[in-house]
């Protein structure tokens, strides 16, 4: 028995969420008393692989093959459900991420497991039972499933669990999985990806505006004050509806949901689509000149004010900070 852990990559490089998943499924197997094997897809450089060593694994096992050089769902899960078979797997992470919320249900029914998603916090294993606490309603509140199968499967939210370093080197071993054609009925012809732009699920610190900004003219301010932070800029529907900003930066139900350290709601009334893809931030600012938006009553803290006046004072504020520090 082992747990086995997914190790997504972009471009053959590792991102922060993947060495969240790799701590949380250690601390999983910790909990289980075994061993953890991760398993990477595509081309990424051995000392990256050991490296992961680092979060818990103990073991690597690296797949590289041409025609999995391109995310294809189905064929990625029937790799990790062979592995998982090969590895005796009892419990499989991985990251809720956007592949990973097509990833899991798949491998999922290949392993006739239980699924939790959106997973949170690690489980709690009393005597015999398997509980996950996950966000439920789009992000407005919170469930405890109880996983009965004997295999399970976990997919862990972003910026859900901190990185815990051990140290340590994994070994890695070349994995020779059996895929079939018809795993390839539907392929991936393009990935484009932002260039030199934080990555909305990934974010620690978002900041996005709405049709308070009056007009896409008005978004150098939002973009300097993303800078100074070091955060992700987003947005909400109506205005990538309305061409002010890239349908990637929309966030809410139809869109993207974030989970960042730091939110921050500039000129966004907070309808109920849109908190329902924010909701599960740590912490939420909200600026806006309406004392009665609906965003206010979520709000960790609230501004009420000219969001032209208050943002230029929130950047100047932020540069004298670092200044200092």
């Amino acid at each position: 028995m082992s747990v086995l852990v997914y190790v997504e990559n972009a471009e053959g490089k590792f991102k922060k969420s993947t060495f969240e998943v790799v701590s949380y499924a250690a601390a999983v197997a910790n909990q289980l008393n075994t061993g953890l094997t991760a398993i990477s897809i595509g081309d990424v450089k051995q000392e990256d692989l050991s490296n992961l060593g680092k979060y818990g694994a103990s073991k690597v096992l690296s797949v590289s093959n041409d025609k999995l050089k391109s995310f294809v769902n189905q064929a990625y899960a029937s790799v990790i459900a062979e592995a998982a078979q090969k590895e005796d797997s009892n419990v499989v992470v991985l990251s809720n991420s956007f592949s990973g919320k097509g990833l899991a249900p798949r491998i999922a029914v290949k392993l006739k497991a239980g699924l939790a998603d959106a997973a949170v916090e690690l489980p709690k294993t009393e005597g015999n039972k398997f509980i996950i606490k996950r966000t439920a309603f789009s992000g407005k509140a919170f469930a405890h499933v109880e996983l009965n199968s004997k295999v399970k499967v976990i997919a862990l939210n972003p910026n859900s669990y901190q990185l815990q370093e051990n140290g340590s080197v994994a070994g890695v071993e070349d994995f020779q999985a059996n895929i079939k054609e018809s795993d390839f009925g539907t392929m991936v012809a393009e990935i484009v990806r932002a260039s030199n732009k934080i990555a909305l699920p990934d974010a620690e610190l978002v900041v996005s505006a709405g049709r308070g900004l009056k007009g896409p003219e008005n978004w150098a301010m939002i973009e300097e004050l993303a800078s100074v932070l070091g955060a992700a800029t987003a947005c909400s529907k109506p205005v990538s509806d309305a061409g002010w900003r890239p349908h990637e930066e929309h966030v809410g139900q139809t869109g993207i949901a974030v989970s960042p350290n730091l939110y921050i709601a500039i000129g966004i009334s907070g309808a109920i689509q849109h908190l329902a893809g924010v909701s599960s931030s740590k912490t939420i600012v909200v600026i806006n000149k309406d004392p009665e938006a609906p965003f206010f009553k979520v709000a960790d803290y609230g501004i009420v004010g000219d969001a032209f006046e208050v943002v230029p004072k929130l950047i100047e504020a932020v540069k004298a900070y670092k200044a200092q520090s």
